[in-house]
């Protein structure tokens, strides 16, 4: 059986995943299979594996550290809201139902017993098991019904370290709090502290750290320095808000709405010099873009009512009216047709009028659709005609149909698809950059842009040299029982 150690938080936003990626990285480099773990994810960012089951990001970010393939063992429970108060909840991989907060925690007990079956089989495989908790660990509120922090750590005999963000200011307090909250087994578990997103001169910050481990009684493990690293981050709370003020020759603007998934899908754009994306929730934040996307999203009438309701919507259509590119992607690709129909309330029931840029239509259904892709795309015609029959691969996760779909459609310059990832190649995305270039006049040509692939490898290096120097790597292998 493997060897487990369970990653917890302070707060949320702390650096959990961040840390358990690099602890990945790190035992991958020194020849170890290693392999995340989170029993229970909360996030609209997911991923279809190569067998066609849904999981979040976070895992295959880690998955992806430990150079292993993403495996939806490694996050049994994915639960994507879908209101205030419920979730759709996805279970090993499959669509288990939509549930309200309080059915869920009614039936604790049979999700935790799946989320450490998962564990078990996870186990067979692998010399390391990095596990993951969510937010806090310490809101007692919740204990009775926890799945994900100290109350699978006790259940499977995790040692636990906790992660202290100190970038927020307060983490002595945090961490003495955390463990003050915990009942004395769960103290037991606790190995030691890592110290989060540190700015400035460490022999100031040495005094309280002798304080704080004669106070929790565990040792500081490392303290590591706030790192520019590109690594996908699925938490919400966390993810990059980008300003309204255009900074590049090319203008990019996502449109932010309120059940956004998958932003994710426009990291590729980011990497070209003299390109900006921005991300925006009002008209007047948008001004006049070179190109409008529309991204995923896990309500899409709601967020098209949404559209329609700030003004955004006709803001898209007159700038689709002076012949500048629009692209949707998933939900964003459904609003843009003619009508969306929802027979089976999976979207709450009823019909809307789409945006009415793009000529099909959308039926929402009860079964998902989820499948990896890889292909060339058909015949584009419009500003991006170059994309025609380029090799692409992504993957499809949406609950309504558009007959008549290939893999991307478009009417003059407004374009459509279900593929999420699909400007990660490389050839697609600077495509689409030149020729955004090309319609301003600009004579910069991008040739050589980085493979996505192989700059996230790079991430992954750079986290895992971070991290070797900032912690004691000896006490953390001691904690896990190697060597």
């Amino acid at each position: 059986m493997s060897k487990k150690l369970m990653v917890l938080g302070t707060c949320s936003n702390a650096g959990k995943s961040l840390i358990a990626a690099g602890i990945c990285r790190i035992l991958k480099n020194r020849g170890y299979k290693v392999a995340p773990y989170k029993s229970q994810n909360m996030a609209l960012n997911s991923f279809i594996t190569e067998d066609g089951l849904e999981m979040g990001r976070a895992q295959v970010v880690q998955a992806e550290a430990a150079g292993v393939k993403p495996d939806v063992r490694m996050n049994p429970i994915l639960l994507k809201p879908n209101s205030d108060t419920g979730s759709q909840i996805i279970l090993h991989g499959e669509v288990y139902g939509n549930y309200t907060a309080a059915l869920y925690y009614e039936e604790k007990e049979f999700f935790e017993r799946e989320a450490v079956k998962a564990l078990e089989e996870l186990e067979k495989d692998f010399d390391y098991i990095i596990m993951e908790g969510a937010g806090s660990a310490s809101e007692i509120n919740l204990k009775s019904k926890d799945i994900v922090n100290m109350g699978l750590a006790k259940k499977v005999d995790a040692p636990v370290i906790i992660v202290g963000d100190i970038d927020r200011g307060g983490v002595f307090g945090a961490l003495a709090g955390t463990m003050l909250l915990f009942d004395d087994e769960e103290r037991e578990l606790v190995k030691g502290v890592i110290i989060n997103k540190f700015r400035g001169n460490i022999d100031i910050l040495k005094p309280g750290l002798e304080m704080i481990e004669d106070i929790i009684k565990r040792p500081v493990l490392g303290v590591v320095p706030y790192m520019e690293v590109d690594i996908d981050d699925e938490d919400s709370l966390s993810m990059k808000e980008k300003g309204s003020k255009v900074s590049g020759f090319i203008d990019i603007v996502v449109i932010r709405t309120p059940r956004i998934s998958n932003f994710t899908d426009f990291n590729a754009f980011e990497q070209f010099e003299g390109v900006g994306v921005r991300y925006v929730k009002s008209p007047r934040e948008m001004g006049d873009p070179d190109m409008i996307i529309i991204p995923g999203t896990k309500s899409t009438m709601g967020d098209l009512k949404w559209l329609r309701e700030t003004g955004i919507e006709t803001r898209i259509q007159k700038h689709a009216s002076k012949g500048k590119p629009v692209f949707g992607i998933c939900g964003g690709y459904q609003m843009l047709g003619q009508y969306l129909k929802d027979e089976y309330g999976v979207e709450g029931g009823g019909e809307m009028k789409g945006i009415g840029l793009l000529p099909h239509s959308t039926e929402f259904s009860e079964s998902k659709t989820r499948k990896s892709q890889i292909g060339k795309l058909a015949n584009v015609n419009g500003i991006f005609k170059g994309l025609s029959g380029m090799e692409y691969e992504g993957y499809e996760i949406h609950m309504g149909i558009s007959p008549g779909f290939g893999n991307i459609i478009n009417e003059g310059n407004v374009y459509g698809t279900y593929i999420h990832g699909i400007f990660d190649r490389s050839e697609i995305s600077t495509e689409i950059i030149n020729s955004l270039m090309k319609s301003k006049g600009i004579e910069i040509s991008h040739k050589d842009v980085i493979d996505m692939d192989k700059y996230k490898e790079k991430q992954y290096e750079i986290l895992a040299e971070n991290l070797e120097k900032a912690i004691d790597v000896d006490k953390l292998l001691a904690v896990l029982g190697g060597k």
